[in-house]
C-alpha cells in the first residue's frame, strides 16, 4: 500500500552476487563492511508522455534494472560517494554544506538532491555523514529514469540512516520536488512509481493528491523495451524545460480566453478542472483560443497584458528566458489528447474486449505520432526504431521517457516474441557483416507478470 513505508528485509549477501560483489568492492573502497542496502528501480512509462508536470494521470510500470547502494553511516560529517562505474569520479563533500550545481548535472549531484530533500523535510542542520557505493544498471540518458531511481535511492539512504520514517507517497513527493534541484522541471511520475510499483502490475498514478491504481495488462502480449542507442540527458539541454513552460504559457492563455483567474494557473489540468468540461472539450476550446502558428514572448505578452520583463522574472525559468518561439497550441493539443488517451488505455484493460492488444496497440501508436508531430519530443532514430518494431509484429510502438532518444516501449503478442526479438535485432541492431554495431546492443522483453524487464 502506498501509506506504507518502504520495504525492508534482511538478505545473506553471500546468496546474492550482485550484493557480494557490491561488498567486496565497498569494502576495498572504504576499508569496511556495509551496514545496510538499498535499492530503487527504473521504469517504463507505456503511455501519458509529458503530461505529468501538466496535472495528467500516467501509466507507467517498474522494470528489473535499477540503482543499488551499499551504505555506511559514519561519525565523521562527511559525505563519500563513489561508483561501480569507472566513468563516474568519487565525490565527497560536508553532508551539513550540500550544495547542487544545476549548470553540471553530474551523477553525484542527483545523489545530493535526494539527500537535500530529506534533509529540508525534516529540517535538520547537522547530517551524520555516509560512505555510500552505487551500483546501478538502467542504461544512463535512455528514458528509463536511471537518473530519478538514483535521487530516490539516495533519499532512502539519508532516511534509513537517519532511522526517520515517512511513507511510500511522502518520500515519493519529497524526491518529486527535490529533483528540481537539479535544474529539471519534471513531474512525479518517475519517483512515484520507483517507490509505489508492486510486482505484476502496471499502475494509473494520478497527481494532486498522489495515488496509485492498479492496472491489469493483457496477459497474451509482452512490453519489449528497446533503446535506440542516443543518449538523451534532460538536465543537459533546454528541450525539456520549454516544453513546461510552454505547457505553463498555454494554461494562462487558455485561462485568460475562458476569463478565469490566470495569474494563479500553472498546468494546463488546472485550466479544465477550473471549467468543469471533458478533456474532448479542452480541445476545441484550445481550438478556439490558440493558433497553430508559434508565439513569440511580444505576443504572449500582448495577450496577457504583462510586461517582458514580468514574463522573464515571474512565469519563465532561468533557462527559458531567453527562447524566443512557443508552440503553445501543438503543445496543449498533445497534452489534452494524451491524457485522454490513458483514460482509454486503462478502460480498454478493464473491460478487456477480445481484440484489447490491438486496441492498446493503436493508442500508443497515436501517442508517439503526437509525441513526434506535436510535442516534437522524437528523433529520427526513435522513429526509424518505432517503424521497425511495428513492420515486425508489434500491435503498437512509441517512445517512452523524454524523447529525443532514449528506449521505445512496444505491445507484442506472446506469440509473435521470438521471430520479433530476432527480426528488430536484425533490422537495428547489427551492422550489415553480421556484427553487433557497439553502441547498439540493448533490446528487453517485459511480461505483466514479471518484476520488470
Amino acid at each position: 500500500m502506498a501509506t506504507e513505508s518502504p520495504a525492508t528485509r534482511r538478505v545473506q549477501v553471500a546468496e546474492h552476487p550482485r550484493l557480494l560483489k557490491l561488498k567486496e568492492m565497498f569494502n576495498s573502497k572504504f576499508g569496511s563492511i556495509p551496514k545496510f542496502y538499498v535499492r530503487a528501480p527504473g521504469r517504463v512509462n507505456i503511455i501519458g508522455e509529458h503530461i505529468d508536470y501538466c496535472g495528467y494521470s500516467v501509466l507507467p510500470m517498474a522494470v528489473e534494472q535499477d540503482v543499488l547502494i551499499a551504505v555506511e553511516p559514519v561519525k565523521t560529517y562527511t559525505l563519500q560517494l563513489a561508483n561501480t562505474n569507472p566513468l563516474y569520479p568519487d565525490f565527497s563533500t560536508s553532508a551539513n554544506n550540500i550544495q547542487i550545481d544545476k549548470t553540471k548535472p553530474l551523477w553525484h549531484n542527483y545523489f545530493l538532491c535526494g539527500v537535500k530533500g530529506i534533509q529540508e523535510h525534516f529540517g535538520l542542520s547537522n547530517l551524520t555523514g555516509m560512505n555510500c557505493l552505487v551500483d546501478g544498471n538502467i542504461p544512463p540518458s535512455s528514458g528509463l529514469s536511471s537518473s530519478s531511481a538514483l535521487v530516490c535511492c539516495a533519499g532512502l539512504v539519508t532516511l534509513t540512516a537517519l532511522g526517520r520514517n515517512l511513507s511510500k507517497v511522502e518520500l515519493a513527493e519529497i524526491c518529486a520536488k527535490s529533483e528540481r534541484y537539479i535544474g529539471t522541471e519534471g513531474g512525479g511520475m518517475d519517483q512515484s512509481i520507483s517507490f509505489l510499483a508492486e510486482e505484476g502490475t502496471a499502475k494509473l498514478i494520478e497527481f494532486s493528491p498522489l495515488r496509485a491504481t492498479d492496472v491489469k495488462l493483457p496477459s497474451g502480449a509482452v512490453f519489449v523495451i528497446a533503446n535506440s542507442c542516443v543518449e538523451m540527458n534532460k538536465a543537459a539541454t533546454s528541450h525539456f524545460n520549454i516544453r513546461v513552460m510552454e505547457c505553463r504559457l498555454a494554461a494562462k492563455l487558455l485561462a485568460k480566453y475562458k476569463s478565469l483567474q490566470w495569474d494563479k494557473v500553472l498546468r494546463l489540468e488546472e485550466v479544465q478542472a477550473k471549467l468543469g468540461i471533458s478533456l474532448e472539450e479542452m480541445l476545441l476550446v484550445t481550438e478556439d483560443a490558440l493558433h497553430p502558428e508559434p508565439y513569440n514572448p511580444e505576443e504572449i505578452c500582448r495577450c496577457l497584458g504583462i510586461s517582458l520583463e514580468e514574463l522573464r522574472t515571474q512565469i519563465l525559468s532561468p533557462n527559458t528566458e531567453d527562447v524566443l518561439i512557443f508552440k503553445l497550441y501543438q503543445r496543449a493539443k498533445h497534452v489534452y489528447s494524451e491524457a485522454a488517451r490513458v483514460l482509454q488505455f486503462k478502460k480498454i484493460c478493464e473491460e478487456a474486449p477480445e481484440d484489447m492488444v490491438q486496441l492498446l496497440g493503436e493508442l500508443m501508436n497515436q501517442s508517439h505520432m503526437s509525441c513526434r508531430d506535436m510535442y516534437e519530443c522524437s528523433c529520427p532514430e526513435l522513429d526509424q526504431l518505432v517503424d521497425i518494431c511495428r513492420k515486425f509484429g508489434a500491435q503498437g510502438s512509441r517512445l517512452t521517457g523524454a524523447g529525443w532518444g532514449g528506449c521505445t516501449v512496444s505491445i507484442v503478442p506472446a506469440d509473435k516474441l521470438p521471430s520479433f526479438l530476432a527480426n528488430v535485432h536484425k533490422a537495428y541492431y547489427q551492422r550489415s557483416d553480421g556484427s553487433l554495431a557497439p553502441e547498439k546492443q540493448s533490446l528487453s522483453a517485459t511480461k505483466p507478470g514479471d518484476d520488470g524487464l
